[in-house]
């Protein structure tokens, strides 16, 4: 049986964990690369020790508080890129750990990024959402609107999600057509060639 291999990305607050949620229900293995990276920056995470000697003023108690260090990164472009040179060798080798164990036809990484993560082999599904949605979720999630907006600058824009996109997943409307447009990845993913 073929492995259907596909990163699940899109600008923050536009829905990729709905749409991950979906698709566990329907049989795919999903990994949350978010969730890899917190438990790395954790005291006994292997990106622990570099982000803490890079970033002592985020320290809070012995851990690392990533609403400091989100504020301190997402505004610094070059600090983000010194972030993701400490916690990406991490994140890459727990999920492909996580991707070997998965015993799924269909296999989907929940990640943040525009670049090619994981190496290549991947396909990309997109998560389509105008800005001023996504913005809109992000301050009813609690974040502060500063925040988010600093955060959707750091990101790729729009277009260049889309245009980097293998299928296009429309997550501005209801849930029901949420739902329908995943069913319809869904058949597009699992039909015999």
């Amino acid at each position: 049986m073929e492995r259907r291999l596909l990163l699940l990305t899109g600008g923050i607050g536009s829905g990729k964990s709905e749409i991950g949620r979906l698709l566990v229900i329907r049989g795919a293995c999903v990994i949350d690369a978010d969730r890899i990276g917190r438990r790395e920056l954790e005291p006994n995470g292997e990106a622990f020790g570099g982000v803490s000697g890079a970033f002592p003023q985020v320290m809070v108690d012995g851990r690392i508080d990533r609403t400091l260090l989100a504020r301190e990164v997402f505004a610094d472009p070059a600090r983000l890129r010194l972030l993701e040179s400490l916690t990406h060798p991490a994140i890459r080798r727990r999920i492909q750990r996580t991707v070997d164990k998965c015993d799924d036809a269909v296999v989907v990484v929940e990640v943040p990024l525009l670049t090619d993560f994981l190496g290549a082999g991947w396909r990309r599904i997109v998560v389509d959402v105008p800005d001023e949605i996504r913005l809109e979720r992000l301050v009813e999630r609690g974040m502060r609107p500063i925040d988010a907006k600093t955060r959707m600058a750091a990101q790729p824009s729009r277009e260049e999600w889309l245009e980097a996109a293998n299928y296009v997943i429309d997550n501005s409307g209801t849930r029901d057509d949420l739902v329908d447009a995943v069913d319809a990845l869904w058949d597009q993913l699992t039909a015999k060639n």
